[in-house]
């Protein structure tokens, strides 16, 4: 489980292919503080270490997550933004967010607003407009965000200056795919709803 405050961004290192499997060598910014079998959210994406020392560490992408993700667009080099798992002792700051993706979305349009951007995003897939709530939470490459507005499959997110830096959004333009989570709570309730034809 995971807040959407990124701790720090990272580089990829390489790419490796088995089979189906997808494997990924990030630059290891935690030095010694990670281990395997630990879960990191990458872009919004948990996967697990499998492969770690001082330099890089490795996970492991299904087939399943590459479908459904922005990995297939990574390239070495690209910056990615970093959490690793909530600390339950811990405030938490941003909202529950799980690392399981559910769908991606475009880039449409980025608006400089003298301090802080408007970034815009348009939605493949109109059925997740449902769960998505004006002024709720959402998390985008794993970054927890406050909804603007959802209008016509369009979503509209701020960002301001310290999450611009702080995460790979300063590195985004138009025409960029990003993973979305939607808030948990409300695929509770869309099941709950769609189960009891309320």
């Amino acid at each position: 489980m995971f807040t959407g405050i990124i701790e720090c961004t990272t580089k990829v290192y390489q790419f490796n292919r088995d089979k189906k499997n997808f494997f990924i060598t990030f630059i290891n910014p935690f030095s010694d503080e990670i281990e395997i079998n630990q879960s990191i959210c990458h872009n919004g994406i948990c996967l697990t270490v499998i492969d770690v020392n001082q330099k890089t560490y490795s996970v492991i992408v299904s087939e399943e997550t590459l479908s459904c993700t922005n990995l297939n667009f990574l390239k070495v080099k690209d910056e990615i933004n970093l959490e690793r798992a909530l600390m339950m002792f811990k405030r938490l700051n941003g909202h529950l967010v799980q690392g399981h993706v559910d769908t991606t979305a475009k880039i449409i349009q980025i608006e400089d607003k003298n301090g802080s951007w408007l970034f815009f995003f348009k939605f493949f897939e109109k059925k997740f407009g449902t769960m998505i709530v004006e002024k709720g939470s959402i998390a985008i490459n794993g970054v927890s965000l406050t909804v603007i507005t959802y209008r016509k499959h369009t979503l509209c997110v701020s960002i301001i200056p310290y999450t611009y830096k702080k995460t790979n959004f300063h590195l985004l333009k138009i025409g960029d795919i990003v993973n979305v989570e939607c808030d948990i709570l409300g695929k509770y309730i869309k099941k709950y709803i769609r189960n009891y034809n309320l």
